[in-house]
């Protein structure tokens, strides 16, 4: 029996080390091309240019309208987001909600969460057109910040949930509301754990390609009005690889580094917001 159990520990011990393996290879293999191909095509008017005459046959210009589009997409897409999720997932947690409903709510918050984003573009396209509107900067926001929904609630409710009993009771004992409750005692108990669901369904949006193709368009123009179209990186990395061109495919590695940047500034970011704001927590 203990030969038997030793064999186990050993067995997924190597799992384990495998997996990392597979994992961390991967991740930097990911990072290697990306940096070999972009790093080179990486320069200031890279960063701080549109598009130019001919900028995708190799001419001059840059993709500083695809990074202020993605930011504007995926920043206001965040907003409408939490300013829908936080209720929802403070409701769940806090009030008396029947099981049957809240398992409901759940199952189709998880069945969003693992919609296609090919899906969310093409139920919201059909919208757009039923409605008259055009591709924009407004339908791009829309459609990402029910991407990100799922995504919010779920990581806002997984917070709340790990707030002490203890603590609840004492605030209703004091006499405070459970509205006062959530939003004066809840919210500052898991501001680290809604900062990261927050950053984290931020980093799905910004890194989404296939819903704001249909939605928000594409243009070589900065971003001006929430009712024309706006360029994203995603869309910027698709439109550049397709090109024949080599040095306009290195230019799209370096959209893809710069989106790499993006999402690894927002977890550093996510990391030291959550540091500051333990020492509001109660033990």
């Amino acid at each position: 029996m203990l030969i038997k159990q030793k064999l186990e520990e050993s067995f997924f011990k190597i799992l384990m080390v495998i997996s990392t393996i597979f994992v961390l290879g991967s991740l930097l293999l990911i990072l290697g091309t990306v940096l070999w191909r972009g790093l080179p095509a990486l320069d200031l008017a890279m960063l701080t240019q549109a598009p130019q005459g001919g900028y995708y046959l190799g001419k001059e210009g840059g993709i500083l309208n695809a990074i202020l589009g993605s930011l504007c997409l995926a920043g206001g897409a965040t907003i409408v987001a939490v300013i829908l999720s936080l209720p929802i997932a403070l409701y769940l947690q806090l009030y008396p909600v029947p099981h049957f409903t809240k398992n409901w709510i759940r199952l189709s918050l998880d069945i969003l969460w693992g919609t296609p984003s090919i899906v969310y573009g093409a139920i919201g396209f059909t919208l757009m057109i039923y409605l008259g509107m055009r591709a924009s900067l407004l339908g791009g926001i829309i459609v990402l910040s029910l991407l990100e929904l799922p995504i919010m609630v779920r990581g806002m409710e997984e917070a709340v949930s790990m707030v002490p009993k203890a603590l609840l009771e004492s605030s209703y004992s004091l006499g405070a509301t459970r509205f006062e409750t959530a939003f004066k005692v809840v919210v500052r108990q898991t501001l680290p754990g809604l900062i990261t669901a927050i950053l984290l369904a931020f980093g799905r949006g910004i890194g989404d390609a296939a819903s704001v193709l249909f939605t928000a368009g594409y243009t070589d123009n900065l971003p001006t009005s929430l009712l024309r179209p706006v360029a994203s990186l995603p869309l910027a990395v698709f439109f550049q690889l397709g090109t024949p061109f080599p040095a306009v495919q290195d230019r799209a590695y370096a959209a893809a580094l710069v989106l790499i940047v993006l999402v690894l500034g927002l977890s550093i970011t996510s990391r030291l917001l959550s540091t500051r704001f333990t020492k509001n927590i109660i033990r």
